[in-house]
C-alpha cells in the first residue's frame, strides 16, 4: 500500500511507539502527533514523521492530516490520559474525550482518510459477574455501569465513535486493550514501576487480586490487525488470561534471580487503606500511594472473552513469563535495575 499513510496519535507513549515500529517494519509510512514539548519523542523510531499539536485544539490536526492528492490514510487513534485516579478532572474529559470527538472529526472532513482504529480499554465494558467472561458491548455503555472516571471518560469517546459510525458513516474500528506491560516501556508505566519495585525489593507488601495483562508488543500487533481486517462498526477485546499478582511475583523472582514479594493484603484490608491514604491526600494535595480505584481493579472481574479479536483478526499473545523475560532484560540494559 504504498500510497497508504498510517497516522498514529500517542506515537511517543508505550503502545504508540510500538505500532509505529511495526508499520515500519512491514515498510508502511508512518507519521505520529505528539504533544508539543512530549520529551518521549525521542523515542519515536527515526523513518516516522513526526507533527506537534494538541488533541484538544482541532487547528493543530491539521497538518497532521492533510496529504497530497491521491494518498490515503488509516489512523489509529491511540493518544489517551491513564491514571489510577478514580475522581473527576476536567482534563482528563478534555483529552479523552474531547480529543477524540476531534479526531472524529478530522476523519470525516478528510475523505481520504478510509478508516479510524479507536483504542479504547476494557474498562469502558462494564464488569460482568466473576465466573461470568466479560464481552464486547453491541449497544451503547451506561456510565453509571463502569467504575472511575478514566474509564467513564474512555466510554463515553467510544459511545461518541460508535455515533459517529451509526449516524455520519464514519469507517471505524475499535480496540479494546485490558493491561499493558512488556520492553521499551520508556515512561515507566504503573505496572513497570511495579515490576522495578518487586526486583529491588522495594514492595513489602502486595494485594491479592488478579491482573490481565498482554504484551505491548501482541497489542501493537492487534491494533494493526485491526486496521487491517477489522469489520466497520465492531470492537475487539485485545486480552489474555488472568493471572494472580503471586504468581507474577513468583514468576519475576524466577527471571530477575529476586526474592519474591512475601506478604500479600486481603482486598478488604487494601481498601481500607486506599480510602485512608485517600482522605490524607485530599488534605495534603498528593496523590495517594494506593487508591480505591487501583484496588478495584485488582478485585474486579478479569477474566474477558478475546476470542472475537483471534478468530477475525488472528489475534494472539506471547506467554507472560516470555513477557517478563524480556522486560527484565530491557530493565538491565537500560540501568533500571
Amino acid at each position: 500500500m504504498k500510497n497508504v499513510i498510517y497516522l498514529v496519535t500517542g506515537a511517543a507513549g508505550f503502545m504508540g511507539s510500538n505500532v509505529c515500529a511495526q508499520l515500519l517494519e512491514r515498510g508502511d509510512k508512518v507519521r505520529a502527533f505528539v504533544l508539543d514539548g512530549d520529551k518521549a519523542a525521542r523515542y519515536i523510531p527515526g523513518d516516522v514523521e513526526i507533527f506537534y499539536g494538541n488533541l484538544c485544539d482541532k487547528a493543530s490536526l491539521e497538518p497532521f492530516f492533510a496529504v497530497d492528492e491521491g494518498v490515503e490514510t488509516i489512523c489509529i487513534h491511540v493518544a489517551s490520559m491513564v491514571t489510577v485516579n478514580p475522581y473527576y478532572r476536567k482534563l482528563l474529559l478534555d483529552v479523552n474525550v474531547g480529543g477524540t470527538a476531534n479526531i472524529i472529526d478530522m476523519c470525516l472532513e478528510h475523505k481520504e482518510c478510509r478508516k479510524l482504529v479507536y483504542v479504547s480499554s476494557t474498562g469502558a465494558i462494564p464488569e460482568r459477574p466473576h465466573g461470568e467472561k466479560i464481552r464486547e458491548v453491541e449497544e451503547y455503555v451506561n456510565l453509571d455501569e463502569v467504575v472511575g472516571w478514566y474509564s467513564k471518560s474512555k466510554a463515553m469517546a467510544t459511545n461518541n465513535v460508535f455515533t459517529a459510525i451509526r449516524e455520519h458513516g464514519l469507517r471505524a474500528t475499535v480496540v479494546y486493550p485490558t493491561g499493558i506491560m512488556g520492553p521499551n516501556d520508556h515512561s515507566q508505566s504503573e505496572t513497570t514501576s511495579t515490576i522495578i519495585k518487586i526486583i529491588k525489593g522495594e514492595m513489602p507488601a502486595g494485594i491479592d487480586g488478579s491482573f490481565n495483562m498482554v504484551d505491548v508488543r501482541d497489542l501493537a500487533t492487534g491494533c494493526i490487525a485491526a486496521a487491517d481486517k477489522g469489520r466497520i462498526g465492531e470492537g475487539y477485546i485485545l486480552g489474555n488470561e488472568v493471572i494472580r499478582f503471586r504468581e507474577m511475583s513468583r514468576i519475576i523472582s524466577l527471571e530477575a534471580g529476586c526474592k519474591p514479594v512475601k506478604f500479600f493484603l486481603p482486598i478488604f484490608l487494601a481498601e481500607m487503606i486506599a480510602r485512608s491514604m485517600e482522605r490524607r491526600a485530599a488534605k495534603t494535595g498528593k496523590m495517594p500511594l494506593m487508591t480505591t480505584f487501583s484496588v478495584y481493579n485488582l478485585k474486579r472481574n478479569n477474566e474477558f472473552d478475546y476470542s472475537k479479536a483471534a478468530r477475525e483478526l488472528g489475534y494472539t499473545t506471547r506467554a507472560l513469563d516470555v513477557t517478563l523475560r524480556d522486560q527484565i532484560k530491557w530493565l538491565i540494559d537500560n540501568n533500571l535495575i
